[in-house]
């Protein structure tokens, strides 16, 4: 029941702090006329795999969306992230913007600072223990990745099986080890704009999307993020109950070609949980 008292009374704090509509993802379009993997085609899908490598850490403040279907909820958080690395979300709500949790992610554990109930939730950082916190069935590096709006592609041109294009736009279906991915390129602005994971099969797993783009000076390179970001992960399991959703939208943000130091002191004189030992947690 405290975990439930825990998300009700943070529910209300989000619902005091701000009128705006609840956002959720938008449909996107995608090519759908055959194309030939031309030199310009190929050149095009080289340029986009390279344009994120300076990227290595990411400092910015913004409003999180989450859709389940079990709950909705929209928080304020300032996001600390080393790409590949440890990722720290402090998220704040209500009008004075008070601190209700504080967590941090590793490769390879988790910790959440609950500080309404004053207690740590600790665990393996596994899609399980994702889904308990976040209501997003999701593996560490896909979630570091969409937090940061990249899309890193490390498929060599020879995996690619087909290309699109239409409305201005150009999609290359892309064979991976676990199954097969579909990228959306604006080839005018040489940029990411959409991306649809799919198992083995061609069934949809995760689909995303980024907009509102804004330029970043490194290393004597220009690079790209967007602004907003929505990802949708459509649950595989057989008693799956429907699409997990989550909308980012970066009110400031600052990225660098260095790792940087994520600074977090683990709570004292509370009640520690073992996520590993936990079903789904009651406000999922």
């Amino acid at each position: 029941m405290r975990g439930m008292q825990f998300f009700a009374l943070l529910a209300l704090m989000v619902l005091m702090s701000s009128c705006t509509e609840f956002r959720t993802v938008t449909r996107q379009e995608w090519p759908s006329e055959a194309a030939g993997l031309t030199s310009e085609l190929a050149l095009l899908y080289q340029e986009v795999s390279a344009s994120s490598d300076p990227v290595r850490s990411l400092d910015g403040y913004a409003d999180i969306w989450i859709s389940t279907p079990r709950r909705q909820e929209r928080v304020y958080s300032n996001i600390q992230l080393n790409r590949a690395g440890d990722m720290r979300i402090i998220i704040s709500a209500g009008l004075l913007g008070w601190p209700v949790a504080d967590m941090l992610f590793r490769p390879d554990s988790l910790f959440v600072h609950d500080m309404l109930n004053s207690r740590l939730l600790a665990g393996r950082n596994t899609p399980d223990n994702m889904e308990k916190i976040l209501g997003l069935r999701s593996d560490y590096e896909f979630l570091s990745e969409a937090l940061f709006g990249l899309v890193a592609l490390r498929e060599p041109i020879g995996a690619i099986e087909s290309v699109k294009s239409g409305e201005g736009m150009v999609s290359y279906l892309v064979r991976t080890r676990s199954g097969r991915r579909e990228v959306l390129v604006n080839p005018l602005t040489r940029q990411i704009e959409a991306m649809k994971v799919m198992n083995p099969d061609g069934r949809v797993l995760v689909e995303m999307k980024f907009s509102g783009f804004m330029t970043y000076r490194l290393e004597g390179r220009s690079v790209s993020l967007p602004r907003d970001i929505e990802l949708v992960l459509h649950d595989q399991r057989l008693n799956g109950g429907g699409a997990h959703e989550m909308v980012i939208g970066y009110d400031e943000r600052t990225v660098d070609t260095r790792r940087k130091t994520i600074e977090y002191r683990m709570p004292e004189n509370v009640r520690v949980i073992d996520l590993d030992r936990l079903g789904l947690l009651p406000w999922l």
